[in-house]
């Protein structure tokens, strides 16, 4: 057993300084093309958690020095308009980054609106083909959360190579590309879900445990093998009406070497690798 409860990986301080390079890269971009980085998110519909998360992006796009615009429609928003709306930002030369919040209303198919987003500028990295691309290992856009958390990997040091990593939570969002990005550092990955027999024994071997399975506390302290390095993506309320991972924080840290905090974790990480997604694209589509 360890002496010493696990350190905790600041994804706030981490995501200030990659703001920082961002702005850098935000105003060697504008010296040499006369203009700044654009990012558009669109949001349809009014579900209290998205209107929460767009207004960070749009902080952090202007202190970023990023062009950030949102476009709000109502949730009775057709298909037909919601994709016209995507087309004429697809069009847009001043449009580098374009992001479609999620969820939408039920009515909309996501994945057929996910699709029509010009893969050039998908700084979500939810397009089949930006998918497909990192399922191969080519260079494309990851998504912001996976993306996040292979930065806080870095941070900390992390060799992964040969390592267990098992992923709880088998999302196209999360759980695919992050089970990708550990794939490509080497560690053999298991990813879990909700049909997994004995969860808790395959944690326990886990050398590197990425929970999220959006359940509050889910992932029990006592699961955790001592050494391990947990990153949890979950923001829940638990029953005190508390924010909470899908780690049961208290009793993991007591286990674990490293470990993300929630809220302060993987959340501001996850709208700081959108800006840097939103950079690539501009200079890509800009020619480097």
């Amino acid at each position: 057993m360890q002496e010493a409860s696990a350190q905790i990986i600041d994804g706030k301080a981490l995501a200030a300084r990659v703001q920082e390079e961002v702005a850098a890269q935000v105003a060697d971009f504008k010296e040499r093309h006369g203009r700044s980085p654009g990012l558009t998110v669109v949001l349809v519909g009014d579900d209290p958690a998205s209107s929460v998360y767009v207004g960070r992006k749009e902080k952090s796009s202007k202190a970023a020095g990023i062009v950030g615009r949102t476009i709000r429609m109502p949730d009775t928003t057709t298909r037909e308009e919601l994709r016209a709306q995507l087309e004429a930002l697809n069009a847009d030369d001043n449009v580098d980054g374009i992001l479609l919040q999620l969820p939408l209303p039920a009515h909309i198919d996501t994945d057929e609106m996910l699709s029509l987003i010009d893969p050039a500028k998908d700084v979500d990295g939810f397009h089949p083909i930006s998918q497909g691309r990192l399922m191969v290992g080519k260079e494309t856009f990851v998504p912001c959360t996976p993306s996040g958390m292979s930065r806080m990997l870095d941070e900390i040091g992390a060799d992964l190579k040969g390592k267990r990593a098992v992923v709880v939570g088998r999302s196209n969002i999360v759980g695919k590309p992050m089970a990708m990005l550990l794939l490509a550092r080497h560690a053999t990955v298991t990813i879990c879900h909700s049909r997994t027999q004995d969860l808790p024994g395959e944690v326990g071997r886990a050398d590197i445990v990425v929970a999220a399975i959006g359940r509050a506390e889910f992932v029990k302290g006592e699961w955790i093998k001592p050494g391990a390095i947990v990153l949890d993506v979950g923001i829940n309320r638990n029953e005190a009406g508390k924010l909470v991972g899908d780690v049961e924080f208290s009793a993991a840290k007591e286990r674990a070497a490293w470990i993300t905090p929630v809220p302060g974790g993987v959340g501001p990480m996850t709208v700081a690798c959108l800006l840097q997604n939103t950079v690539q694209a501009a200079n890509q589509r800009a020619g480097g």
